[in-house]
């Protein structure tokens, strides 16, 4: 599918009325989407084609995601419980060895599989990093047993389980000081306002978990909470646990963002903190999800 987006203007009964008009290709058809601005060009223009463009995609990826999810499914239901739980501690091991290298862990991948499989901890590496995969593992467990849904206490939970062994003066503490990320412009909030955008984080997961995408939900609940930043270290950890917590919940199959991917994956979401524009990091993690799963839209659907 392409196409670009176009500011069009009509005349109607002497009055002026301008519309974004997107023109598309798929295969030999051609299709056309119109968004009404109204009587003059909004000053926000560039957002709204963004947002109007996202809608688009939206309804293009969503299918091939609902796809995926059908097909995983009926494969993941009819495996032995045996090989349910080989699946699982596959993605666990690949999963925690990628966010703790994203974030400075040490553990090589076959490092993590002996430690979290075999239970043999590597030989000249920090203390720290075996402990903190180890941690992880655990929660990871924790977070897909979990009965409830996501609230300020359950996350608080899971971070001070990361952290107790190592830094215990963080886990599972909001910070009450000012911080900011290595090599990136995005500005987070100050301690003072920290609690009172938390409340309204959750709000607003409680008021928009039942009608967004299950994917585009667990990409925003990533987005926003490590925005928020509410901890002194593993911001990103726990927003990673918290989106595979969104998708598991929904019967998605989990993403792991990996750590070779890390330099695209943060440049989607410094763009999208610096634009305040949401899309950009959700069109990434979209895209993102339906490359890693594209063998589950080649199976036909029975």
């Amino acid at each position: 599918m392409n196409g670009m987006v176009t500011v069009r203007k009509r005349k109607i009964g002497g009055r002026e009325y301008f519309y974004l008009e997107h023109t598309m290709r798929t295969g030999r058809k051609v299709g056309k989407k119109e968004m009404y601005l109204g009587t003059g060009i909004p000053k926000d223009i560039e957002k709204i084609k963004a947002g109007f463009m996202g809608r688009i995609y939206q309804e293009r990826w969503f299918s091939k995601i609902d796809r995926i999810k059908q097909n995983f499914s009926e494969d993941f239901g009819r495996m032995p419980g045996e090989i349910k739980e080989k699946y699982l501690e596959n993605f666990m091991i690949r999963f925690t060895y990628d966010t703790n290298r994203i974030e400075g862990g040490s553990l090589s991948l076959r490092e993590a599989a002996g430690l979290l499989k075999d239970g043999i901890a590597p030989s000249g590496k920090p203390i720290k990093d075996v402990k903190e995969a180890e941690a992880h593992m655990k929660v990871f467990y924790m977070m897909l047993d979990e009965k409830g849904d996501l609230d300020l206490e359950t996350v608080l939970k899971w971070h001070r389980l990361l952290f107790e062994g190592t830094k215990p003066g963080i886990a599972g503490r909001i910070r009450d000081y000012g911080v900011g990320i290595l090599g990136s412009r995005a500005v987070m909030p100050p301690p003072a306002e920290l609690k009172s955008i938390l409340r309204g984080f959750f709000r607003w997961y409680e008021k928009n978990k039942g009608s967004l995408h299950p994917v585009e939900l667990a990409a925003l609940v990533h987005l926003k909470f490590v925005s928020i930043h509410p901890f002194g270290d593993g911001n990103g950890r726990a927003s990673r646990l918290m989106m595979n917590f969104v998708l598991h919940r929904h019967g998605y199959p989990m993403l792991n963002i990996a750590y070779k991917n890390r330099s695209s994956y943060y440049a989607a979401l410094e763009r999208s903190q610096l634009k305040k524009d949401d899309w950009i990091f959700v069109v990434h993690i979209l895209k993102r999800y339906i490359k890693e799963y594209k063998s589950y839209l080649k199976k036909q659907l029975r």
